[in-house]
């Protein structure tokens, strides 16, 4: 009863209107049109359901047709046509700016969780709202592929459905950044992320997948989505094979370019004087981490570089010769690698240290 009540406050004129109209014998004018649609939005922003406001107003055009002579029947039924049709495009119209300024708050929640740039106790406040409580420790998988993927992309809803299908609302949110494919969980359920990149990796059609470590607070998710980036940007510098990279298992490189000077530094006094060698430096460089990469076995190395393990063995040796430094002895071999890491790392030696 009560919302009946609710619906007819919405109807408040109608029946006026109509018999106007067929009194007349004209359509509606423009200002009854836009008064339709105002109350259409009205009822909208009330949250009332389009189906019982229309049947409203038929019930309502029924009650007034013994008023209207049977030779005006067809202005009536033009009448309540355009009167409805009004009253929903109002009511659409306002739930699509509903909508869009849903999605914007969304938005800026999401660019403020990722970027940090919030009160921390505001931040949480609206976290409530998407499904996040950031009293909890929380990870993030950020997943790229060949292509820029927005929210409302296919892959992208193909992902939220499959993901919200095996695990329903765990505290997750599913969204896009800057072109990539973004899940948030809590920390003690690393199952999600480990779905969520399998099927990335599915949709992008062989893309990368990046996990960062788990951290607590606000802060925590905008440290993790950091160490998951760090991540992705590594896995392309160094070549990382892998569809699945975990930040944890990456610690040592930060660690290693923490300095960046002495790397450097290093770099160019044991790998400096490969320059010298014919050809440059890359194909020597490749050799060693194609050596590094196989364990320090010659045969393996030479089968990656598609060599000949004579062909292969020269090299090393040439490589010997030049830095001084033997990659087959264990004393020079930490060396070696880590300063083949660092080069990698500073794109050396084709943009320079």
């Amino acid at each position: 009863m009560v919302e009946q009540q609710h619906v007819e406050e919405y109807l408040t004129g109608y029946a006026g209107i109509l018999l106007d109209a067929c009194a007349a014998g004209r359509r509606l004018t423009r200002d009854e049109l836009e008064l339709r649609r105002t109350e259409g939005e009205r009822a909208a922003e009330a949250g009332l359901g389009l189906r019982s406001l229309i049947r409203a107003h038929l019930t309502a055009a029924q009650q007034v047709q013994p008023e209207v002579p049977a030779r005006e029947a067809g202005y009536l039924l033009k009448a309540v046509e355009l009167a409805v049709d009004a009253f929903a495009e109002g009511y659409e119209r306002a739930q699509r700016l509903a909508v869009r300024q849903q999605e914007a708050a969304r938005r800026e929640f999401i660019d403020d969780l990722l970027y940090g740039r919030t009160d921390p106790g505001r931040l949480a406040e609206r976290a409530e709202r998407f499904g996040l409580r950031l009293s909890q420790a929380h990870a993030v998988a950020v997943a790229q592929g060949a292509e820029p993927y927005g929210d409302g992309y296919p892959v992208a809803r193909a992902i939220e459905a499959s993901v919200l299908a095996r695990f329903g609302n765990r505290n997750l949110l599913l969204t896009t950044k800057d072109g990539r494919l973004l899940c948030v969980a809590p920390g003690d359920q690393p199952e999600v992320l480990a779905y969520f990149a399998k099927q990335a990796y599915a949709a992008t059609d062989g893309g990368r997948v990046a996990i960062g470590r788990t951290h607590p607070g606000a802060g925590g998710v905008v440290h993790s989505y950091e160490e998951a980036l760090n991540a992705l940007d590594l896995a392309e510098r160094m070549a990382l094979e892998g569809p699945v990279l975990h930040a944890s298992d990456l610690l040592v490189y930060p660690v290693l370019t923490r300095d960046r000077q002495a790397m450097a530094d290093l770099v160019e006094s044991m790998l400096g004087p490969l320059r010298q060698a014919r050809g440059g430096a890359q194909p020597l460089i490749d050799t060693l981490n194609a050596y590094f990469d196989s364990g320090c076995v010659a045969t393996d190395a030479a089968r990656r570089l598609s060599l000949s393990v004579r062909a292969l063995t020269y090299r090393l040796e040439r490589i010997h010769t030049l830095t001084q430094a033997d990659p087959s002895d264990p004393r020079h071999r930490y060396t070696l690698q880590t300063a083949v890491i660092g080069a990698r790392l500073l794109g050396w030696p084709g943009s320079g240290a």
